[in-house]
C-alpha cells in the first residue's frame, strides 16, 4: 500500500470512540512499516460542519462528491445514529465504499457503517461481524452465511466491528494495510486490548529501531 492518506467518512451523529485508536496510531508513524504513518483527510457529505454524537463540530476537509479512490489507501466507515434512523441519508457513503473496493481500495466499517454495507450488498459473500446477527440481518441482506461471531473481521478488502470493539477494529485495519510488523501489531493489541505492560517493551524496541533505521 502506497499511497499516504485515508479517509475518514464524518456525518452528523457520528460514534466518536469508535475510531479513536485507529485514526491516532495510523497518523504517529511510531514503529510503522511506512515512515510517516498516514494522513487522515476527513470526507463529509459537503464540506459544511458536522457534529458527532458527543458534540463534537467537524468541518470535513473535503466533500464526498469529491473523493476519488486512486487518492486514498482506505475509507473508514464509522457508525452513526443516522445509519439506523435514516439510512438514506448515508447511502451515498456506503455507495462509495463499494467504489473503493471495485477499485481495489480497503475499506473499513464499524457499527452501523456495517449495516450500510449490508444495504449495499457488500457483505453477502464475504466474512463480516457487526453489533449482531439479528443487527444485519433486520436489513435484508443475503450475507448472514458469513457472519462472524467475532469482535471484528475481515473479509477481502473489508473489515467490519462491532460497536464495542474499537480496539480490535484498528487491529484489523493495521494487518490489512500493513502497517506493522506481525510481532508489533501483536504488542499493540495487547496493551490497548488487555493492559498488558509487557507489551510495551515490545513496542519500545520497535520504536527505537524505527528512529535508529
Amino acid at each position: 500500500m502506497t499511497n499516504g492518506t485515508v479517509h475518514l467518512a464524518v456525518y452528523d451523529t457520528l460514534a466518536d470512540w469508535e475510531t479513536g485508536y485507529l485514526t491516532p496510531h495510523l497518523r504517529s508513524g511510531v514503529a510503522h512499516k511506512k515512515p510517516g504513518g498516514y494522513g487522515v483527510t476527513t470526507v463529509g457529505p459537503t464540506t459544511d460542519p458536522v457534529t458527532t454524537m458527543g458534540g463534537v463540530r467537524i468541518a470535513p476537509d473535503i466533500a464526498l462528491a469529491d473523493l476519488d479512490p486512486a487518492d486514498s489507501a482506505m475509507l473508514i466507515l464509522p457508525g452513526a445514529s443516522a445509519w439506523d434512523t435514516d439510512a438514506d441519508l448515508l447511502a451515498p457513503f456506503a455507495r462509495a465504499a463499494r467504489a473503493f473496493l471495485d477499485s481495489g481500495v480497503p475499506v473499513a466499517a464499524i457499527c452501523g457503517a456495517t449495516a450500510g454495507l449490508a444495504r449495499e450488498g457488500l457483505l453477502d459473500d464475504r466474512a463480516h461481524t457487526s453489533n449482531a446477527p439479528d443487527y444485519l440481518a433486520a436489513t435484508g441482506y443475503a450475507g448472514a452465511a458469513h457472519y462472524c461471531d467475532e469482535p471484528a473481521a475481515t473479509g477481502g478488502n473489508v473489515v467490519t466491528a462491532g460497536a464495542t470493539a474499537p480496539v480490535a477494529f484498528a487491529r484489523e485495519a493495521f494487518a490489512l494495510l500493513d502497517v506493522f510488523e506481525p510481532d508489533v501489531l501483536d504488542a499493540w493489541y495487547r496493551l490497548f486490548a488487555h493492559e498488558d505492560t509487557s507489551a510495551f517493551e515490545v513496542l519500545q524496541r520497535a520504536a527505537g529501531a524505527t528512529e535508529g533505521a
